[in-house]
């Protein structure tokens, strides 16, 4: 590869991994802004879209959107951020990518101010030189009524959603988590 060749590839990476944090900031406006329309422009038409519990599950770009549009709906005002935004371009593809994102969220549904800290884990793809989402999955660390926020992390159903506590998603069932445990137990 020539010495321009490589450097316009690293200019590609570079502008690429930026327009994707804007991707993932973008997503978190119109959740903030309840704006649909805005949410289809970001995904890809052939587009997943799911919880590590299996409790939201959708695919096709207008199926997310209206997963998403019911999952807003029963929401009044929220303040999403996104941070540790983690890009990981495709070597093999220029026009793929994937990454992790560390989230957390300000949220009211059913008119309980709320708590929540997420991951995604993010494949994206460029569709006519946009960057756009081709697959999102988000797991909770926690999710409760502000009220229950100083004990939350003490306990292992730390998801409130629908009404019920359920378990987090995150970190015990993950390996290194798991070993430290088990190494720390002597087990």
């Amino acid at each position: 590869m020539s010495d321009i060749a490589e450097l316009a590839r690293r200019i590609d990476r570079l502008e690429s991994r930026n327009a994707i944090q804007e991707l993932v900031s973008s997503y978190a406006i119109a959740c903030d802004e309840q704006d649909i329309a805005r949410l289809r422009e970001l995904f890809t038409q052939d587009a997943s879209f799911g919880s590590a519990s299996g409790r939201m599950q959708a695919s096709g770009g207008d199926a997310i959107c209206t997963l998403l549009a019911g999952a807003l709906a029963n929401r009044g005002p929220s303040c999403h951020w996104t941070h540790d935004v983690i890009v990981r371009c495709d070597p093999e593809d220029a026009d793929r990518a994937s990454g992790t994102v560390y989230s957390h969220a300000e949220t009211t549904p059913d008119a309980v101010v709320s708590l929540a800290a997420m991951r995604y884990h993010d494949e994206y793809r460029r569709e006519a030189g946009a960057w756009r989402f081709q697959r999102r999955e988000i797991s909770y660390l926690y999710y409760v009524p502000a009220q229950h926020y100083p004990a939350g992390l003490n306990q292992e159903l730390r998801v409130h959603i629908g009404g019920s506590a359920q378990p987090a998603d995150y970190p015990e069932s993950l390996p290194a988590w798991q070993a430290f445990r088990q190494q720390q137990r002597g087990d």
